[in-house]
């Protein structure tokens, strides 16, 4: 197995690594009277995700693309740091992150780690994943691919995110 394959697999099981704390940060805020919105766009989600993986390792098999480590390894050490900004996201927000926009009303804004830095940290991770992970071995398509739909995806969850935020948590003092 070459090591651009065991890199894609390795963020196969990140990916079922974050759903298992999802599902478990579901159970947490709904107990709480959480609030899900944007249930009609998450599977849309799921599919563009899961492809991004499947483009990476398709587009460097099939169309025979090299390893050019100029290119390489820089694009490896932006996946790893998008990778480290998702999971400084998920430990700040602690059991408010989801994969799902659910929002516990009355909650505050949580304004430490990334967040005192970012607005959305979280969807800059998703930017530079979606771009840099292909670019590790060329599979520039499903760069391109990945980060043309994901606009319009993106433009939805943040539209719905800050829809979300503005009606169940509290002004500022």
């Amino acid at each position: 197995m070459n090591p651009y394959t065991v890199l894609i697999l390795l963020v196969a099981g990140e990916r079922l690594a974050e759903l298992a704390v999802a599902r478990r940060n579901t159970t947490w805020s709904l107990a709480r009277g959480g609030v899900e919105f944007g249930r009609g766009h998450y599977p849309t989600m799921v599919v563009l995700h899961t492809g991004l993986l499947i483009g990476c390792l398709a587009e460097s098999q099939l169309a025979h693309r090299a390893f050019l480590p100029a290119l390489g390894w820089p694009m490896l050490a932006l996946a790893l740091g998008a990778q480290a900004l998702r999971w400084w996201c998920i430990s700040t927000l602690g059991p408010r992150w989801n994969t799902r926009v659910i929002v516990v009303p009355g909650l505050p804004l949580v304004a430490a780690g990334p967040y005192r830095l970012l607005k959305h940290p979280n969807y800059l991770a998703v930017v530079v994943e979606g771009v840099a992970l292909p670019l590790v071995h060329s599979a520039w398509l499903t760069a391109l691919c990945f980060t043309l739909l994901n606009l319009p995806l993106l433009a939805t969850r943040l539209r719905c995110e800050t829809l979300a935020l503005r009606r169940c948590v509290p002004e500022p003092a």
